[in-house]
């Protein structure tokens, strides 16, 4: 089973998790809203599969570049 890293494209704040450790996600579904300069830019899903891991928790600031969370492929 591969595993897919979900990275964070922008500097900014975590501002909503969409998703939970264990659910079953769809490639293009939101799993998470950051917030920068006022914008909110949806973290979308790259592939289907199942969410392992999330590296953030809501306010967290992150980087760019910065791990989020983790997928295993279906």
């Amino acid at each position: 089973m591969n595993q897919t890293q979900v990275i964070s494209e922008i500097t900014g704040n975590v501002w909503k998790i969409e998703c939970a450790v264990g659910d079953k996600i769809s490639e293009g579904e939101t799993l998470m809203i950051l917030e920068s300069m006022k914008m909110e830019i949806p973290v979308e899903a790259t592939c289907a599969g199942t969410i392992v891991e999330i590296l953030v928790k809501e306010q967290d600031s992150v980087e760019e570049n910065q791990l989020l969370a983790t997928i295993n492929d279906d």
